[in-house]
């Protein structure tokens, strides 16, 4: 009965939606919330009621952003299953999605298997009622300890949350098929940041300060290449890129640009893939969903460096004084107050420029990653004693500028070769 109820609900939010154009819904949205606010007060009033009994809390799903929307809901469940931030008492907890445009319907669809997620117009007037009426603490969802960041190591822990059907596993194995890769081959994914995706999803909003974090597809030629030597097929993904990466090699795919993209593949492909290669973008929070490995080649800012799991590898982008002329060590990199910047100007303004990685220590990063996985990587006598005085860095350096922590237990390895090349940074 309750589903049924909701059903219906979505099904006429929906019709009317699809109905009205732009401003028409607007302006309904508007003279339905208001009455909404009066018909939903008593609906407020007798969940506290029943709370000793029943307790309801809501939440929102930033289902704007792939990467909240993944990780920030699989660390709820997570959480969910070690007793965190789970009542004593029956409850319910029922999510309503963010106002802005859903940046993959399939993926919400699989967590409605899983979770309550009602329509926005209705639990979020609810949501604002509890919060303005005295004593809702307790009637709040809340974040997860540290949003997408996996602090108490859980995704080591606990088992992946969504499943795929018999049917999408079919399709998913045709969709590859179609790509020219068998069922059996090797494949990773490779995502390469660019502002092209903010740019067309969020047009009236400037998002040049998130330029730090893009880095040149031309650079990962090299390493993608010798992927290919080494058996792997390589796909890029993206929705909206900026340029092709395309060199002639067959076993290179740019999917987002080769018409085979889709919502549902963009899911299929990060859960299924040997491993991912990523700058640090949202996307790649759906192989750390599916406990696949991570290579990030790099992460910026250094202080993000996603540190919960021995699958995860990483460098940085090097972080150069303008007016010394010189490279920052690791150390200096804290002292600036660079290691925890999230916005392109901060770095400016900081007398700091950020210059990409070479296309050499992406692929010695990666071959490091691949070489590992199959045990013939050779280690040097200095190695741990390099990646022991890289993470001490992190021991007092482990919240960023709100005081939020960002680590947990360090699992993950830094570049091996990044740091023999460059022990000086150690300092």
């Amino acid at each position: 009965m309750f589903l049924s109820f909701k059903n219906k609900l979505i099904q006429v939010y929906i019709r009317i939606r699809n109905l009205l154009p732009g401003q028409k819904y607007f302006i309904f949205k508007i003279l339905l919330y208001i009455p909404l606010y009066i018909l939903l007060l008593p609906i407020i009033l007798l969940i506290r009621l029943i709370r000793p009994f029943i307790l309801i809390r809501f939440g929102e799903l930033m289902s704007s952003r792939i990467g909240h929307l993944a990780a920030n809901t699989e660390l709820y469940l997570c959480e969910k299953e070690a007793s965190i931030n789970r009542p004593n008492i029956f409850y319910i907890d029922i999510f309503y999605t963010s106002h802005l445009p859903i940046c993959n319907d399939y993926l919400l669809n699989k967590w409605r298997q899983i979770i309550n997620i009602w329509p926005r117009w209705l639990i979020y007037p609810l949501n604002v009622l509890n919060n303005i009426i005295p004593f809702g603490e307790s009637h709040k969802i809340g974040n997860n300890l540290s949003h997408d960041r996996d602090i108490l190591n859980l995704l080591d822990k606990y088992p992946q949350h969504l499943k795929f059907t018999s049917q999408e596993e079919t399709l998913g194995i045709e969709s590859l098929n179609a790509m020219g890769i068998s069922k059996d081959s090797k494949f990773i994914c490779l995502l390469v940041r660019d502002e092209a995706y903010l740019n067309m999803h969020l047009k009236n909003i400037n998002t040049a300060y998130h330029t730090y974090r893009d880095c040149n597809i031309d650079n990962y030629f090299l390493v993608a290449d010798e992927l290919t030597n080494k058996g792997y097929y390589v796909i890029r993904m993206g929705v909206k890129v900026n340029s092709t990466f395309n060199n002639g090699n067959p076993m290179i795919i740019d999917y987002a640009n080769n018409g085979f993209r889709s919502e549902f593949l963009d899911i299929y492909l990060g859960a299924h893939c040997d491993f991912c290669i990523s700058t640090s973008a949202g996307w790649d929070a759906i192989p750390l969903i599916f406990r696949r490995p991570i290579v990030y080649a790099p992460v910026t800012p250094l202080g993000y460096i996603f540190s919960f799991s021995d699958r995860y590898s990483a460098i940085t982008k090097h972080h150069f004084d303008i007016s010394e002329k010189r490279e920052l060590t690791f150390s200096e990199i804290f002292e600036r107050g660079v290691g925890f910047c999230l916005g392109s100007e901060d770095y400016t303004n900081k007398g700091v420029e950020l210059i990409e990685n070479t296309a050499e220590e992406i692929r010695d990063l990666v071959i490091e990653f691949v070489d590992k996985d199959n045990n013939c990587w050779i280690s040097e006598s200095n190695d741990e004693y390099l990646q022991e005085l890289f993470w001490k860095k992190f021991s007092v350096n482990a919240n960023d500028i709100f005081g939020t922590k960002l680590h947990g237990e360090i699992k993950a390895s830094f570049g091996t070769k990044f740091l023999r090349q460059n022990v000086n940074l150690l300092k």
